[in-house]
């Protein structure tokens, strides 16, 4: 049966359609933009603009960027620290959420005032150096993954989650013989999908694009991440105009950064474009049920 509307809400889908026509371009136009730019020749894209003409494009960005032997090893150590990185804070954050939402905990309230003290008071760059040097994780993988492993704001979501689950379940398997654990691994846990995933890759992602960590408490060039390299290459072919007196090295070098700076996008971006379509199907779901009440 066909819907009517009325002029007002047709006016108003118009609009809408309007808006979200609008937001697409605004994602997709500058991906298609970066994208394209990667591929091309940084001559025709310095002087032409972006062309799809394959014979205007070339793959010696990405030959460039996948010659240099720091590229595989700073690969390598991302999909480390960031695989690390999730799987430390979703264990603390799904186990100290669970442990909040049981309303049996004594002093969980005190517990979680001091938790959300710390959102918005830290003890700034320096003390945090200082701990992780006393703690001797300078120039370690543990400088990346604990630090920051505790987040608040993941455990809220996670409260806020398990005080969903039905009562029932637990009072069901307590009545069964259950334990604790077993009722938090067996029943709990499974049900916790959304929230877990979501949590996963929340964190992944944020390790991922992370590199200041990793310049200040890093000093072997061999545990550098990607975003470090990348950043490291970058610089490398960048120069002030002041520095360099032959115009034709400079413009070179000018080529050389353009051709570089594209193609660094889409390597350092693909692992998460990947990623979120196998995730999206649990980050929906996570992110409704996790804000709710």
């Amino acid at each position: 049966m066909a819907v009517k509307h009325s002029p007002f809400d047709r006016f108003l889908l118009i609009l809408n359609g309007l808006f979200l026509t609008v937001a697409v371009l605004l994602i997709v136009v500058p991906l298609v933009y970066v994208v394209v730019a990667s591929f091309m020749d940084p001559t025709v894209l310095l002087n032409q603009g972006l062309s799809f003409r394959i014979s205007d494009w070339s793959l010696e960005g990405y030959r460039k960027i996948l010659s240099n032997p720091a590229m595989l090893r700073g690969f390598g150590n991302s999909v480390f620290y960031s695989a690390a990185f999730a799987l430390v804070t979703v264990t603390v954050s799904v186990c100290a959420g669970y442990a909040l939402s049981d309303s049996r905990l004594a002093g969980r309230k005190i517990f979680m005032t001091l938790f959300v003290i710390t959102m918005f008071f830290g003890g700034g760059l320096i003390p945090t150096y200082l701990l992780v040097k006393q703690l001797g994780m300078l120039d370690t993988v543990w400088a990346i993954i604990i630090p920051g492993a505790v987040n608040v704001w993941n455990i809220i979501l996670s409260r806020t989650f398990f005080k969903g689950v039905p009562n029932e379940l637990r009072e069901a398997a307590n009545v069964d013989g259950a334990t604790e654990a077993g009722i938090f691994f067996r029943i709990v846990l499974p049900l916790s999908k959304p929230i877990i995933f979501v949590l996963a890759l929340y964190a992944f992602v944020g390790q991922w694009n992370s590199y200041f960590d990793a310049m200040i408490y890093l000093e072997d060039a061999k545990l550098h991440p990607l975003q470090l390299v990348l950043r490291s290459i970058l610089i490398q072919n960048q120069a002030a105009p002041g520095m360099i007196s032959d115009q034709l090295a400079m413009n070179e070098l000018k080529r050389l950064s353009e051709m570089i700076k594209y193609s660094a996008i889409v390597i350092s971006s693909l692992p998460l474009l990947v990623m979120y379509p196998f995730f999206q199907k649990y980050f929906e779901k996570g992110v409704m049920v996790g804000s709710l009440k």
